[in-house]
């Protein structure tokens, strides 16, 4: 859940962005270049790739209530739904970068959605999901989910640089 505060910082600050592109009528590409980054890297694939590679995973195997495994399908979909807000938000970037003015538009429309959909999100699993889901594991369960999740997290920063230098035409171990 401590990961939930960082994302939580991010709000304020996308909310800003969507005042200064009304205002300005145009926007900061190196804050969506900078946010896309964000929620694909932090938010996704390190946060929401923990819960649904890790937890979500040993989660499935046992006998959830049925409330618990509607809230479980909803917190997925709601990863799914900011997958495509950020894809579509890269898209509308491009386009405007392209000389579309219209895009604007969309991007506010992406921030938005962005900035309601986290807050909800969170406190759904802060709230409604987290503690009442550690009922279903033993002890000795807990401790290999957090030691999967530190392994997890000690293996991202080197799959995204692998990533960079492949992208760049390097040659990956």
């Amino acid at each position: 859940m401590w990961e939930h505060r960082l994302i939580e910082q991010m709000i304020p600050l996308i909310r800003e962005e969507i005042t200064r592109i009304g205002t300005h009528k145009r926007a900061d590409l190196v804050f969506i270049d900078m946010a896309v980054d964000f929620f694909r890297t932090y938010a996704d694939r390190t946060h929401h790739g923990k819960e649904e590679d890790i937890l979500f995973r040993d989660l499935r195997k046992k006998q959830l209530s049925p409330e618990h495994e509607r809230i479980m399908h909803e917190l997925m979909e709601e990863h799914i739904v900011a997958r495509t807000v950020v894809g579509t938000l890269v898209e509308s970037k491009e386009a405007y970068v392209g000389g579309d003015d219209r895009e604007l538009e969309t991007i506010i429309e992406c921030f938005t959605k962005l900035a309601d959909l986290y807050p909800t999100h969170i406190k759904k699993e802060d709230k409604h999901f987290f503690y009442p889901a550690l009922d279903y594991l033993t002890d000795t369960e807990q401790l290999a989910i957090l030691d999967e999740f530190r392994e997890f997290d000690r293996n991202m920063i080197h799959e995204i640089y692998r990533t960079v230098v492949r992208d760049l035409g390097g040659k990956v171990p």
